[in-house]
């Protein structure tokens, strides 16, 4: 076994193909599948089910992979601590559900290592893929919320693929909307007074359980629907279509400029947003400096 080929284990994982881990890394394919080839006879396991439509992770795949990540991270630790020529390479990744503030505090964190050689990645993915990618170690950590309503459904996932939720801070139900929106003089709005308008809600896949929802109230009956995939398009929808989607209440100007306002929504829910990590694996340095962030980001929005 060579750090090569754990370099190339984690490389067809992440872009889920051999043509495209070799492009990437700049190998000719057939050197890669035959190294992990050998790799997987040398270990006596199957790393990859293969398929006409590409290769995924096995079971044994899968705790390899986490094995292999923790070899290469403390390969690259010893390159930049002992070897001068090497330069420093950090590495961080981020999947959450879609949340300004994430973003906020990752803009803060390529900041502060503007001037390093790094390799960043944030994903706003659906609310399984983020599961998946915290399980497989594809993202150190993942951001999203629990609520009375998906807590326990929730809870038992994370505490099957050994994972725990750390919550950064409880916010009240708000409503995002236009301030053109006829609701937006009122100081509180009612889940009565959205019946009329038409509900955004954030797509989630394959996976569709009302338990994966990004937004509270998902079950309350909504005559007007629309599903989207990015944040983006939500907020014209906004604006647009005088629609509503119900969130955390916390807005960046910055992200998201002056056109949406976050109003009260009269409710007994909660959303304890927080971040999920495996338990086995220690944060690096990186990854505590980016809740750090978050936290900070979040205390100056709740003065």
């Amino acid at each position: 076994m060579t750090i090569q080929q754990l370099r190339y284990v984690i490389a067809i994982a992440e872009c889920g193909s051999i043509s495209m881990a070799a492009e990437r890394m700049f190998v000719a394919q057939p050197s890669v599948s035959k190294s992990v080839a050998e790799l997987e006879k040398e270990m006596g396991i199957t790393i990859f089910n293969r398929s006409n439509k590409g290769v995924y992770l096995s079971e044994d795949g899968t705790n390899f992979l986490s094995y292999a990540r923790q070899v290469i991270e403390q390969t690259e630790l010893l390159e930049r601590q002992f070897k001068a020529a090497a330069p420093t390479r950090r590495v961080f990744a981020v999947s959450s559900q879609h949340y300004a503030f994430v973003v906020n505090a990752f803009v803060e964190l390529v900041k502060e290592y503007g001037q390093d050689k790094y390799e960043f990645t944030l994903r706003e993915l659906k609310t399984a893929e983020i599961i998946e990618d915290v399980r497989t170690r594809r993202s150190d950590i993942g951001i999203l919320f629990m609520s009375r309503f998906n807590r326990e459904v929730i809870t038992h996932i994370l505490a099957n693929e050994d994972m725990e939720f750390v919550k950064l801070f409880t916010a009240k139900p708000h409503v995002f909307i236009s301030k053109k929106n006829p609701l937006a003089g009122k100081k509180k709005i009612t889940l009565e007074d959205l019946k009329a308008y038409t509900r955004l809600t954030y797509d989630q896949g394959l996976k569709n359980s009302f338990y994966f929802a990004e937004e509270l109230h998902i079950t309350e009956e909504s005559p007007k629907n629309i599903v989207v995939s990015d944040r983006a398009t939500l907020f014209n929808l906004l604006i647009g279509l005088d629609g509503y989607t119900i969130a955390s209440g916390v807005l960046s100007s910055d992200l998201n400029g002056d056109n949406i306002v976050s109003i009260p929504l009269v409710s007994d829910e909660y959303m304890d947003i927080g971040y999920i990590t495996l338990k086995d694996r220690p944060l690096n340095a990186i990854t505590n400096r980016y809740i750090e962030h978050l936290a900070s980001y979040i205390k100056d929005y709740s003065k």
